[in-house]
């Protein structure tokens, strides 16, 4: 979740580790993902994919441009599979990958930078709350895949109470807190804790004693930690009293340039999807593409595949007949929550009223369910 989200994936060691993208709304300022080391390996990893894609594609098609969230990772995948066995071109766009930006996606597709950005619901939900015109039109995630994580020698920390008076390693949002504190209190701590921002590896952090938990993804660092360690003791925040689904990740675009650009929308979202599905049909050849394509980023081949094999078997997709869909219950529960902890109030820069999914996510440009 750039939310939890923006907690900063750790490619390598090199990476920080906090669920991803969430950023603005937990980061969308910090552009958490960004911290992660990213932005000039981002920047390699593409940059090859998007020259190859303008060489293969017919200049007559629409160009598309899409930025990253974060370093090339599993959760892009399909989009560097359309392209490498030539979805996009078969619909009839080209498509220009674009690392991310310090500013954050939501800001680069908001200012016209790109066209569609990775970004999480609640991001999107957080930056129209401070006056953006985002809309979610493919919701990748299906379930929860953020872990509050402390390292597993830590003893004294046996369950997300014990994280009361410890010190999180984040970049500090309202929509983190209001997780982290739930996941306390729920849990019967008290839910007070102080803050550290993470070097260039969240595992380093705290394997440092600079920090006591974090957020992780299950399906990258916490495919890294199972691989090559340290080992971590992880908790779901929906074990403890988080409902819905806070890492509903995917594709937005500014409302302004969906409307204007409807038939083009259609095309690159239906590629997409094929890729996400032929991802799925397919996970080491994917991962082996992903690898290739993102060559810059330093992806090995067993965390690709091994990402891909935890993505498969947990259904963390759903089912292909579900890649892109939003689950609009889910998502309404989870900002029903984040409204109620006092996330949108006129403090943090809302209007204190909690924001409508159906509002802010769409399933138009998807290709009917089969």
């Amino acid at each position: 979740m750039r939310f939890l989200s923006r907690f900063v994936h750790s490619l390598s060691n090199r990476r920080a580790a906090v669920p991803a993208r969430k950023m603005p709304a937990f980061v969308l300022a910090a552009a958490l993902l960004l911290s992660l080391t990213g932005c000039g390996a981002g920047s390699s990893a593409t940059s090859s994919s998007a020259s190859s894609d303008a060489k293969a594609g017919d200049a007559h098609f629409p160009t598309v441009a899409v930025m990253l969230d974060w370093t090339a990772n599993t959760n892009h995948i399909g989009v560097f599979v359309a392209q490498k066995r030539g979805f996009y071109r078969l619909a009839g766009v080209n498509v220009q990958i674009l690392p991310t930006s310090t500013a954050g996606a939501e800001r680069a597709v908001e200012t016209g930078v790109a066209d569609l950005g990775f970004t999480t619901l609640s991001n999107v939900a957080a930056a129209d709350a401070r006056g953006s015109h985002l809309r979610m039109v493919f919701d990748l995630v299906q379930k929860p895949i953020a872990r509050w994580c402390a390292l597993a020698s830590r003893t004294d920390i046996r369950s997300p109470k014990d994280f009361s008076g410890k010190t999180f390693v984040s970049f500090g949002s309202a929509e983190q807190t209001a997780v982290v504190r739930q996941m306390i209190a729920h849990d019967g701590g008290k839910p007070t804790f102080s803050t550290a921002t993470s070097g260039t590896s969240t595992f380093d952090t705290l394997a440092a004693g600079k920090g006591d938990f974090a957020g992780f993804y299950d399906t990258w660092e916490g495919v890294r930690s199972r691989m090559d360690g340290p080992r971590l003791r992880c908790y779901e925040a929906g074990d403890y009293g988080v409902p819905g689904n806070p890492d509903q990740v995917g594709l937005a675009v500014k409302t302004s340039w969906a409307a204007s650009h409807k038939k083009t929308l259609s095309r690159f979202i239906t590629a997409t999807q094929k890729g996400y599905r032929w991802a799925l049909a397919h996970p080491d050849k994917a991962a082996k593409i992903l690898v290739e394509e993102s060559s810059g980023s330093g992806i090995s081949q067993k965390l690709a595949q091994d990402s891909m094999k935890r993505i498969v078997e947990k259904k963390y997709w759903g089912d292909s007949s579900k890649i892109g869909t939003t689950d609009f219950a889910q998502a309404q529960e989870y900002l029903d929550f984040l409204a109620k902890a006092g996330v949108y109030s006129a403090k943090s820069g809302g209007n204190g009223k909690a924001p409508q999914a159906r509002s802010l996510a769409t399933d138009a440009y998807l290709e009917k369910t089969r």
